[in-house]
């Protein structure tokens, strides 16, 4: 384990691979931590830097006062790779990870190589429904929202699973400040009009079943980009890297390919 101790933020991240290889960079979800892709990893090409970290407020990092805005988070990225001396990555970001990819992207195009957009948007939800589910974590924690998050996360099948128990304790506990500011910072994010403006190879991946990212959603926002391709992994929800890992990898594996990065 490491902290990256960036003044006003401990970030905690880990490094697999290659410490040579291509930058391989994920951002992970609200109410999850770097482990989100742990199913993955062992299915990506040897030779890969892969780096994951945990958000301000979420798994090992640290948690500052909230509310979080989405500069905030762009921000920790970024000087978490500076940090590590990283330049031109691939950046994989699920859900509000893909909104700090956006953010990064239009930010530092030295840092951003490529782009993948996972099961996220330029705008997620409305102001009034991230005010609603703050009140709702407020009074009862994270546990008032978790039934309802699973059923939005997982398909059908995996809900029946015994592995579902896994996630939902992830997410439940999460820092309640951290989740809270996570949420401040998607219900003030409107990334429509800057995303439009990137130039970079873009892949999006959206799962079937998403009830927090659907599909024409996804496919919306990476529509944004000129030339960005679309991918939809069937029998998966809002998380296809835990759901579907392999076809999750082999997609990974064969943009990498194609841009030149393995």
């Amino acid at each position: 384990m490491h902290i990256a101790d960036l003044g006003d933020v401990k970030l905690h991240y880990r490094i697999d691979g290659d410490p040579n290889g291509a930058p391989l960079v994920f951002a992970n979800s609200l109410g999850t931590d770097l482990r989100l892709w742990d199913p993955v990893l062992p299915l990506l090409p040897k030779g890969l830097r892969i780096i994951r970290y945990d958000k301000r407020g979420h798994g090992l990092s640290s948690q500052p006062p909230g509310p979080y805005s989405m500069g905030a988070l762009v921000r920790d990225a970024e000087r978490l790779l500076d940090h590590l001396e990283v330049k031109d990555c691939v950046f994989v970001g699920l859900s509000i990870g893909g909104m700090i990819a956006q953010g990064l992207a239009m930010k530092r195009m030295d840092l951003v190589r490529v782009l993948v957009l996972s099961n996220t948007a330029a705008k997620i939800g409305t102001p009034e429904i991230w005010r609603d589910r703050m009140a709702a974590v407020e009074e009862d924690g994270i546990e008032a929202l978790a039934d309802a998050t699973m059923e939005r996360w997982f398909s059908r099948s995996f809900r029946a699973a015994a592995d579902l128990a896994l996630w939902r304790n992830m997410m439940v506990r999460q820092p309640v400040e951290g989740y809270l500011g996570c949420c401040a910072a998607i219900s003030g994010t409107d990334f429509y009009t800057p995303t439009s403006g990137l130039r970079l190879p873009t892949l999006g991946i959206a799962g079937s079943e998403d009830g927090s990212t659907p599909p024409d959603l996804v496919r919306e926002t990476v529509d944004l980009i000129p030339g960005a391709r679309f991918a939809l992994i069937r029998k998966a929800g809002h998380l296809p890297c835990v759901e579907q890992p392999q076809e999750y990898a082999n997609l990974l594996s064969g943009f990498l390919s194609d841009t030149g990065h393995m």
